[in-house]
């Protein structure tokens, strides 16, 4: 497909394209744009009466059509005062709205150097500030800052338009909920008469007609299918391009797969011509593309030819040309996206890889966003996985081939197991050298309670020593003190000493008692014809002592 300037697109022998498939309408599209009128002029009317709105729709009911196809072209031929915009501008917010589009939200000087009128910013998907950006600080900005065109003064306007099922997403803002209570209109399903002006007018318009037959089971199956319109548009494309003439047949709408097969048969025709490095990554490239819904569907993302690997750069290459020559995908720039979210519920095989990837995906879409993040802190070590993180991510993507990973998500990852090696490492050397400087601590510790022992033994033996010695010098002068010393001496440490002075002071009583005339009695001896003292029972010198020795602390004596 090739598209002229100023004439929609054409096919490439010449002839006028009346249908966009899963594509979007566009701003030069409006003339086969057709039964949004009504809806195009409701959205007019909230317009006036409100600088902040927004629409709500399932997925597939038009949105992004309405906008580009049916509100801007309105916008501009517009000669009411006030709601022709100075400027209109489309964006997407991406994974970094408030830092990307900052400069997109500065309004501009109005028409002829006046200041009279707004700048219009339509943020189309806007349900991508849940989906994409994962940053709630950023999250929060670039909502603060589209909601600062609810002030007059700011010389902006805004429209949002969001997904229906983020409805209560938008409640989470508390500011944003307050200004959409009464500024949001909803894009419902189309009515019959909207649906077959959908249908025929655009043939009209390139000089082709359709069966009544046809028209009448498009509107049938149509009008029962929730979010189809993409779904008839594809049809509708794959319909024309099995013309019959100028004739759009029941015939060919039939060949094509009709409503729901249209997609599938599409996608498998293409899929079908791969080979298998070219399937392989084919199956890589859309998956990068889908962001897995946590209690939401499924919804699509932009996907930046940076995020494309080296390795097999060709076979991406060639599946990239073929799906955007099948209306597929569509390429903008360096930016690739699939044509609709249709795609994702439409195709079964896409489905089943998303369903059994499901885990794997919500951890490849958390790894390209934060080694992204590294790449801008000037790959920081403190922006790396650790721990869990790196483990899910090392499980999931460690032996993956390269294929798999881009550049920046590989160098990502192996910064990460470096880091946690060195960390490992450092931690190995510092419970080592913790477990040392404790160890050294309980062994110096036990050498002083050693030393403190010695050191102690060394002074119980010189007190009894000393004591010892002092109750040896005391005998003669002050027997008792001399005794008690002794005891002291021998409770302190019995050393050698200690015990010859305790025997010394308890000998030295019965020394003193049995001293007769002038001198001294050391021994006696009885005999049986020793006659008893009168009146006196005898009292023994001393008590038995057991053979185990006597104990002299024990020893008592009476005179």
């Amino acid at each position: 497909m090739a598209q002229a300037a100023g004439d929609g697109l054409r096919d490439d022998d010449g002839s006028l394209v009346p249908y966009r498939g899963l594509a979007r309408f566009e701003t030069a599209d409006s003339d086969v744009f057709h039964g949004r009128e009504q809806l195009t002029s409701d959205l007019m009317d909230l317009l006036r009466h409100r600088r902040f709105a927004a629409v709500f729709g399932p997925s597939g009911s038009g949105k992004s059509s309405l906008l580009r196809a049916g509100l801007v072209p309105v916008l501009r031929s517009s000669q009411e005062p006030g709601l022709r915009p100075a400027a209109i501008r489309i964006l997407t917010p991406g994974e970094q709205p408030a830092r990307n589009h900052a400069p997109l939200l500065a309004p501009v000087v109005g028409r002829d150097g006046g200041d009279e009128a707004d700048t219009l910013v339509i943020v189309d998907q806007f349900e991508e500030v849940f989906t994409l950006c994962q940053d709630a600080g950023e999250r929060t900005r670039f909502i603060d800052s589209l909601l600062a065109a609810r002030r007059p003064e700011s010389r902006l306007r805004v429209l949002l338009a969001v997904r229906g099922d983020f409805y209560g997403r938008c409640a989470e803002h508390r500011d944003l909920a307050d200004a959409l209570r009464d500024a949001n209109l909803l894009a419902g399903a189309m009515k019959p008469a909207e649906l077959r002006d959908a249908v025929v007018k655009p043939a009209t318009a390139a000089g082709l007609t359709v069966e009544r037959a046809l028209t009448a089971r498009l509107v049938e199956e149509v009008a029962g299918a929730p979010g189809g319109l993409p779904l008839l548009s594809h049809a509708l494309l794959e319909t024309w391009r099995r013309r019959r003439g100028k004739t759009l047949t029941l015939a060919g709408y039939e060949a094509a797969g009709c409503l729901d097969g249209a997609i599938a048969k599409t996608a498998e025709k293409v899929y079908a011509r791969f080979t298998a490095d070219q399937a392989t990554a084919a199956r890589r490239l859309l998956l990068r593309m889908v962001v897995p819904g946590d209690g939401t569907p499924d919804t699509r993302r932009p996907l930046e030819r940076a995020e494309l690997p080296d390795t097999g750069r060709d076979d991406f290459a060639h599946v990239l040309e073929a799906l955007a020559r099948a209306r597929l995908l569509t390429l903008h720039g360096d930016t690739v996206e699939m044509a609709h979210e249709s795609l994702i519920t439409a195709w079964p095989r896409l489905r089943g890889w998303i369903n059994e990837d499901r885990e794997r995906l919500r951890s490849q879409r958390s790894l390209t966003e934060a080694a992204h993040t590294w790449q801008q802190l000037g790959r920081e070590e403190g922006a790396l996985y650790r721990g869990s993180r790196l483990t899910a991510a090392l499980e999931h993507f460690g032996e993956a081939p390269r294929e798999e990973l881009t550049d920046l998500e590989q160098a990502f990852l192996e910064a990460g197991r470096g880091s946690a090696q060195r960390g490992r490492r450092r931690h190995r050397l510092i419970l080592t050298t913790v477990t040392t400087a404790l160890c050294l601590a309980l062994l110096t510790a036990g050498l002083a309670l050693v030393q403190r022992h010695h050191a102690l033994t060394a002074q119980r033996l010189a007190e009894s020593r000393q004591l010892a010695a002092q109750s040896g010098a005391l005998l003669s002068s002050d027997p008792d003190l001399a005794a008690l010393l002794a005891v002291h001496a021998y409770r302190t440490s019995a050393t050698r000493e200690a015990t010859a002075a305790l025997y010394a002071a308890a000998a030295l009583p019965l020394r003193k008692q049995l001293i007769t005339g002038t001198a001294p009695v050391d021994a006696a001896a009885l005999s049986a014809e020793t006659a008893p003292l009168p009146r006196e029972e005898p009292r023994p010198l001393h008590r038995p002592v057991s053979r185990a020795g006597p104990d002299p602390t024990s020893c008592k004596f009476t005179p």
